[in-house]
């Protein structure tokens, strides 16, 4: 019934994308120069400090918003993480997940908040969220290396697509449940639409955008491995080597950095968020 009538989408798809490449692509390798940047800089930054104050910074951040238990779970993974010689790897994989949750924050938490503001907003945004979080991460790897190259950059930019709907998602939720007498109240009081999102909205929303803020967080961790299948270094590139020489001790080291990391941050941003 179908053999006769098959609409050629894929085909549609291979030509739009090389004509972007032809005509475009010197303006998509410009849009990899912030982000080149950003990352430059959390990479070489963390390279150039000694490993003990990472670790004591790492700490400290644990024992500030949760407590000691954590704080001394946190030294273990991270001397266990450096001891299995994974260190530089992780660096690289921060470097990348920091990158990516920054670029999302300033992207995602303003669009969050216009969502949360404007039911027509929200539904033209839905759809679009829907997409990035249920398309499979491979279908837009292959557009993401044709345009923007193979590389660590490359890796964060699909990390981002991945990444960013749940804090746009949980920021409108925040803004949402913000209860509407509040705001009545302070409209009442002659606050301004601005006043009321700085002074009103933000505040009793913010424990909402930093869950969303830790969800981000675990899903740009969760793309580590997939991203070091176009070229991205840090704690992926183990277990991919690992994968392609069926060498499996090296794949289980490379995804006990990858556990113990994202334990790690899981529990400190959720503790910050709780605190909040």
């Amino acid at each position: 019934m179908f053999q006769d009538a098959i609409i050629p989408l894929d085909t549609w798809v291979s030509d739009a994308v090389e004509w972007l490449v032809d005509n475009y692509r010197e303006f998509f390798q410009m849009l990899k120069w912030p982000v080149e940047q950003l990352l430059n800089g959390f990479e070489h930054g963390l390279n150039a400090l000694h490993p003990l104050i990472i670790i004591a910074v790492v700490c400290f951040m644990a024992w500030k918003f949760s407590g000691k238990r954590l704080a001394l779970f946190s030294l273990l993974s991270m001397l266990l993480v450096g001891f299995l010689g994974l260190w530089e790897d992780t660096m690289i994989t921060l470097a990348m997940v920091l990158s990516s949750v920054v670029i999302c924050a300033v992207l995602g938490i303003p669009l969050g908040i216009m969502s949360g503001r404007s039911d027509r907003f929200e539904a033209g945004l839905r759809p679009v969220l829907d997409a990035m979080q249920t398309t499979p991460a491979f279908v837009y790897l292959v557009p993401i290396v044709m345009l923007f190259s193979v590389g660590n950059v490359a890796g964060v930019l699909a990390t981002i697509i991945f990444a960013l709907p749940p804090i746009i998602r949980l920021t409108g939720l925040g803004i949402r449940q913000v209860h509407p007498e509040l705001v009545e109240a302070a409209q009442a009081f002659g606050a301004t639409r601005w006043q009321v999102l700085i002074k009103v909205q933000i505040p009793l929303a913010l424990p909402t955008i930093l869950a969303g803020l830790n969800q981000t967080i675990m899903m740009a961790l969760s793309m580590v491995v997939i991203a070091a299948l176009i070229g991205a270094g840090g704690l992926g590139s183990p277990v991919i080597l690992g994968l392609n020489t069926l060498d499996i001790g090296r794949a289980v080291v490379g995804g006990v950095g990858i556990v113990l990391m994202a334990i790690v941050l899981d529990r400190i941003t959720q503790s910050m968020a709780q605190k909040k």
